[in-house]
């Protein structure tokens, strides 16, 4: 057993070393719409929760794992998209009475500042465009996760995200009065980002 235990300490010491994550600076990678979601939630009637997705993400998140506020993000939605699991309601949904999907066919957002808040979390202020109308929104917004190497060779991580909106702020307006009430449609909306991220094969 005689010198056992420095080899394994150096043995321990060498696996330390490669599983710590390196910072490696910016990476840029695409949003992989097969694999990523925005849902949103809001309140039905005053006395439950509707909930909703879009499936049609897309753009770029540069990720600056040594100095997060050196990243950045552009993505769009395809409005047209939006899927309640209800083929009626979904066509009101992209009708003028609220996403006006015919003329607006897609959602926007632009990162104009990020921040770490603290908490091991990122804080991402940015230019939110919805039915034509821009706003600033800021998500809090997961560090991406440590980056794997799919089955067909790409790097490829992941990222959630949250924030809050008035839908009225957007000009997404219809509602009705009940009568006792209330309305039909809450206007504040929860929206959650479940992101799947590729470094394209041209930038590896």
């Amino acid at each position: 057993m005689k010198g056992y235990f420095p080899r394994f300490g150096v043995a321990v010491a060498a696996v330390a070393l490669f599983s710590m994550p390196v910072l490696g600076g910016p990476t840029t990678y695409r949003i992989d719409p097969k694999h990523s979601d925005a849902q949103f939630a809001v309140t039905h009637l005053m006395i439950s929760t509707v909930r909703g997705e879009f499936h049609g993400i897309n753009g770029t998140v540069v990720y600056d794992d040594a100095d997060p506020s050196k990243s950045s993000v552009e993505a769009s939605i395809d409005a047209t998209s939006v899927d309640t699991r209800e083929p009626d309601r979904d066509k009101h949904l992209k009708s003028a009475d609220f996403f006006d999907v015919a003329d607006h066919p897609t959602m926007t957002f632009k990162s104009t500042k990020v921040e770490t808040d603290g908490s091991g979390k990122l804080k991402v202020t940015g230019e939110l465009t919805i039915r034509g109308v821009t706003k600033t929104a800021v998500l809090e917004v997961s560090v991406p996760k440590p980056a794997i190497k799919d089955p067909w060779g790409m790097e490829r991580t992941g990222l959630s995200g949250t924030t809050n909106i008035n839908r009225q702020d957007f000009g997404v307006a219809w509602n009705k009065k009940l009568d006792t009430g209330g309305v039909v449609v809450g206007d504040e909306v929860a929206i959650t980002l479940d992101v799947e991220m590729v470094v394209p094969p041209a930038a590896k």
